[in-house]
């Protein structure tokens, strides 16, 4: 439970509720649950932020935000919107992540846990010795899925509202169902079995686990994808562009465009599989791990056997050894590997922001845009310094998350309740970071003059094949020969090829030393560019979480 959660119920302006295409039923999906999501609305609040004072409601988003009661003292009294939220994702950002929000808002979880409880009650229906639940007719089943499927903004208000009384928020699931279904002729004969023999969390985890494995699904992963591809056109389309390489911020051997960007995209694949691999794991065995209630009320039932069918049923994997919660650890690896994937797109956010610099890109620019607001030439980066930094927030918070969650004291305290209440955050912050990259990438244009220029400065990198060829053939001191030749020296066209003349090499050999030059000394690489996509499994086989 989380103290202190519950807003105003009174007051909704129904013209905040926007339309979302996330919020349609899905096709694709494997996992029955998933194809449930029929929300009536995009829930707001992906923060766990509370941007407004005591007694205020959600207000519309419009372009002339009312700000009120603004005292002398400065105690105000805000309504909630995109100018007084706390969190940037519920205000400046929203547009850009309103896809998390069925999912990772207070919204979400409510709903995901009215999913568990009911299909909780209709498992118990399903198990022969417990006589007090029989079997529920066709049109009982019906019902009960028209609250999940139907599950409303209103329905979500009148769960906080209960939630005001109770001050315990999955209780007040509890109670709003038992409303619900208290003028059912069949189901108001067993509302006591609505949250029979579970503790909060048991109902908390196995919500969270299906928050984040829909919003992985539907959102993340699809960016995700979306960003790896972005980054293999560029690798394939750019594959035979030489560039110059730099290492200690040197010159250094040539390489090609296309076949830094393949490096970014293989890597990126390969963490994003990893995602794909972990288990979201769930456990409901009660107060403590040992389904003591479930057994003082039904001894004869091996209660083991139907948590564990009880949660495969949600598409997700069993965990039996457990105490109160489900103890986090696939949460850790999974935000671990997010964290992961984050930091390689930091290293490609700064590694363009530097080709940037260099000149090696252009960027395409808009009509009515400012660069700044005092030089008017500034054609800024911006893009891939938005990436970088909500990389940086959203890193900030799953790092916080992996190395929390899994410590709890003993059976278990209430650290991780708050905690996990920012998993929107994290996740929120990598997904603007994803879109700010893609939205980079697709202004940038490539100036091969540029690239041209630095290699025709730069006859010096040819040292390395030179002293490589004299010693396939013998030639005594290759290396010492290269270092005295160039190092902190001029070197041109002429002076190489005046040396290439001197040496005691074959003929054929000589000649192709002499018409290497640093635009065509790229070996490799132009062929690793070309044949990125076929090292990339994703882009032919998509996968989701398990």
């Amino acid at each position: 439970m989380e103290l202190g959660t519950s807003f105003s119920a009174s007051g909704v302006n129904k013209k905040m509720l926007l339309s979302n295409p996330i919020t349609q039923k899905s096709n694709v999906l494997p996992n029955s649950w998933l194809n449930q999501l029929n929300f009536s609305f995009p829930a707001r609040k992906i923060c766990s932020c509370r941007g407004i004072a005591k007694g205020s409601t959600i207000s519309s988003l419009k372009t002339q935000e009312k700000v009120t009661g603004m005292s002398s003292n400065h105690s105000q009294d805000l309504e909630l919107s995109s100018l007084t939220a706390l969190c940037p994702l519920d205000g400046r950002y929203w547009g850009k992540v309103k896809e998390l929000a069925p999912f990772m808002s207070e919204y979400g979880l409510i709903r995901f846990r009215i999913l568990v409880e009911i299909k909780w009650l209709i498992k118990m229906s399903q198990i022969p010795q417990i006589v007090e639940v029989p079997s529920f007719s066709e049109e009982a089943q019906t019902f009960l899925h028209d609250l999940i499927d139907g599950f409303s903004m209103n329905d979500a208000l009148e769960v906080k509202k209960i939630e005001r009384v109770t001050n315990h928020d999955v209780k007040a699931v509890e109670y709003f169902l038992k409303q619900k279904c208290q003028s059912h002729p069949e189901i108001s004969k067993v509302l006591e079995f609505f949250h029979f023999a579970c503790t909060s969390e048991d109902i908390n985890n196995l919500a969270h686990a299906l928050m984040l494995k829909g919003a992985l699904n539907m959102v993340i992963l699809p960016v995700m994808d979306e960003l790896i591809k972005a980054i293999c056109d560029m690798a394939t389309t750019h594959s035979s562009v030489p560039m110059l390489s730099r290492t200690h911020g040197q010159p250094a051997s040539p390489t090609t465009l296309g076949k830094e960007m393949a490096i970014f995209a293989y890597r990126l694949s390969r963490e994003r599989k990893e995602i794909s691999r972990i288990e979201m794991l769930g456990k409901f065995a009660g107060a403590v791990g040992n389904y003591n209630a479930h057994v003082a009320a039904y001894p004869e039932i091996n209660w083991p056997e139907i948590a564990e069918e009880f949660v495969l049923s949600l598409g997700l994997e069993f965990n039996p050894y457990v105490p109160q919660i489900e103890t986090h650890d696939y949460m850790a690896r999974l935000f671990h590997s997010i964290v992961q994937f984050n930091n390689i797109l930091v290293d490609f956010d700064r590694d363009v922001w530097g080709y940037i610099s260099l000149g090696y890109f252009k960027q395409t620019t808009k009509a009515g845009e400012i660069g700044s607001s005092t030089m008017p030439h500034k054609v800024n980066p911006i893009d891939f310094e938005n990436s970088e930094g909500n990389l940086g927030v959203a890193n900030g918070d799953l790092s916080h998350l992996s190395t929390k969650l899994p410590i709890s004291r003993w059976q278990r305290d209430l650290t991780d309740s708050t905690v996990l209440r920012n998993m929107g955050v994290g996740l929120g912050h990598s997904l603007l970071a994803y879109r700010s990259a893609l939205q980079g990438i697709q202004k940038l244009q490539v100036n091969e003059a540029a690239l041209m220029e630095d290699l025709d400065k730069t006859w010096e990198v040819l040292a390395e094949p030179i002293q490589t060829v004299m010693r396939r053939y013998g030639v005594p001191e290759p290396y010492e020969k290269l270092k005295e030749l160039t190092r902190g020296r001029a070197v041109n066209k002429e002076s190489i090829r005046e040396f290439i003349q001197k040496l005691d090499i074959p003929a054929d050999a000589k000649t192709s030393l002499l018409n290497l030059t640093p635009h065509t000394y790229v070996g490799a690489a132009a062929e690793l560019a070309k044949n990125v996509n076929e090292a990339i499994f994703l882009l032919s086989s998509p996968y989701l979480l398990k």
